[in-house]
């Protein structure tokens, strides 16, 4: 009798990472879908104010162009900030934001106080890198913050473990990422021309709690949220479904798509059309914190136990 697969096994996907580098290496054309990531990062931060936190190193994890950077740059104003990307050009355009930012605040402070010219404005690291591995000392990093880049990664599982090795006890991840139901309109209008797979296979919230559980984190809370975006046209619509990363399977089918099956999938989608004629493209967006705990064991296996002294 087979074993049922493991959290891990379910959420591994034949993802090919050189294909997302690609996919990520025209900002301008990533940046028609920012949109939606400024709407996911606001409503974290709202998590965030909940927790208690004063971080000394903030990690931004799939920072691409930079957009969270000053957010948490006014969140967390003595913090050193790091930002890490798999995409050399999106930090191109993170590091040319960063200096567009700090030059504009230095002109009006040279104009309205010249003795606080030269301000510091974002002031974050960038480095080029994947998160499954980190340039970083294990147990260096306060906070670990990830926007909508998790889902882009084969093997989730082993990026949650990565993240750990790197938290300071007591650390905190929060992150967000697509879940199973996003772009379900293109998959049931895809469904009805070719059997090939053209959207990831998104993991559930559940999966992602089960493997933060097995990575060592500390009762991981999980949420999530449906956020519906509707276009005017299907080519529209498509067009974001790329910025938003397109395809990057290894197991998609590699020919060009035709007219006809173009037509038809236009087609699919029209008949998909709201009764105000808008087309509409689901979201799932899943949201999880959890912490990094005090550990039980040492490196050798050997059980810790603590003993608190009695209050007087």
């Amino acid at each position: 009798m087979s074993q049922a697969p493991s959290p891990a096994e379910r959420a591994s996907a034949p993802i090919d990472l050189r294909r997302v580098r690609r996919l990520f290496s025209d900002p301008a054309r990533v940046a028609e879908s920012g949109f939606l990531r400024r709407e996911v990062a606001g409503r974290m931060f709202e998590r965030l104010e909940l927790i208690r936190t004063a971080p000394a190193l903030v990690l931004d994890a799939g920072c691409g162009e930079g957009a969270d950077l000053p957010l948490l740059r006014q969140r967390f104003g003595e913090a050193r900030l790091l930002g890490l990307d798999a995409s050399a050009a999106m930090l191109g355009a993170a590091r040319a934001s960063q200096d567009a930012a700090l030059s504009s605040v230095n002109r009006l402070l040279r104009r309205f106080l010249p003795r606080a010219a030269n301000a510091p404005g974002v002031n974050a690291d960038l480095v080029c890198g994947d998160f499954a591995n980190l340039p970083l000392a294990a147990v260096s990093a306060d906070l670990i913050w990830s926007n909508l880049a998790l889902h882009w990664h084969p093997q989730p599982h082993q990026v949650f473990q990565e993240w750990r090795r790197v938290l300071r006890v007591d650390g905190l991840l929060m992150f967000s990422c697509f879940g199973p139901d996003t772009f379900r309109e293109l998959r049931e209008a895809w469904a009805g021309i070719d059997g090939a797979p053209h959207t990831l296979p998104f993991v559930d919230m559940h999966d992602f709690g089960d493997m933060l559980v097995d990575a060592g984190f500390a009762t991981p809370v999980m949420d999530m949220e449906t956020i519906t975006v509707t276009y005017a046209d299907a080519d529209r619509l498509l067009a974001d479904v790329r910025a938003w990363g397109g395809n990057p399977l290894a197991t998609r089918s590699r020919g060009l798509l035709g007219r006809a099956a173009h037509a038809r999938l236009r087609a699919a989608l029209d008949a998909g059309r709201r009764p105000d004629g808008k087309l509409p493209l689901t979201f799932e967006i899943v949201y999880g914190h959890a912490f990094r705990p005090v550990p039980k064991t040492t490196a050798a296996g050997e059980s810790i136990i603590r003993f608190d002294r009695p209050k007087k």
